[in-house]
């Protein structure tokens, strides 16, 4: 299955959540990304696939069990680079300096590393997702400084802009030992 589109609810019941993931698959022809608990408490899912899916399925979702949904959001023409970052294998062939993007939301996260990789000549390192990180979310990306700094503004933004930036930095040459831990 081509996946154009990705969508994402998050959810302040475990319970639920896991209804809610089945609700979602059932309803469309959407490919599971990833559907688990998250810190604080939360559950997450996340769908791929054509965006009239995706929005299908995420709609479903978000009715089965309203009063628990936390957030929200589906990226129609979503960059090919999102999934294998969020699954965490992105394979970078040549680092060069090191953009951060830190949120408090994951559904602004995944917003912000779509519109990073689409604003410049970046390469998406990882997406981690509020695993063991307080319910929090950050990206890490890589290209020439100015290429970096100009993704990483804009993923910023667009999270500054919904009030759910925690931080965001540009590393120019960061040391080869700090990249073993990110690629």
């Amino acid at each position: 299955m081509q996946m154009r589109a990705v969508g994402l609810i998050e959810l302040n019941s475990i319970a639920a959540g896991i209804d809610v993931a089945d609700a979602m698959l059932k309803s469309a022809q959407v490919e599971l990304v990833l559907a688990r608990t998250i810190c604080s408490g939360k559950y997450l899912v996340i769908v791929g696939g054509e965006v009239a899916a995706v929005r299908a399925s995420v709609d479903a979702g978000a009715q089965r069990w309203p009063g628990t949904v936390i957030d929200l959001m589906v990226i129609p023409n979503v960059h090919p680079s999102i999934f294998p970052a969020i699954a965490g294998s992105n394979t970078i062939d040549k680092p060069g300096s090191l953009g951060v993007i830190e949120s408090f939301s994951v559904g602004s996260l995944i917003e912000a590393a779509d519109i990073a990789v689409k604003t410049a000549a970046i390469e998406v390192i990882e997406i981690r997702l509020a695993m063991a990180l307080g319910g929090k979310a950050f990206v890490t990306l890589t290209g020439d400084v100015s290429a970096v700094r100009a993704a990483v503004d804009a993923g910023a933004a667009h999270v500054a802009q919904k009030g759910l930036l925690v931080n965001s930095v540009v590393i120019p040459a960061p040391s080869k030992q700090l990249y073993r831990d990110y690629i």
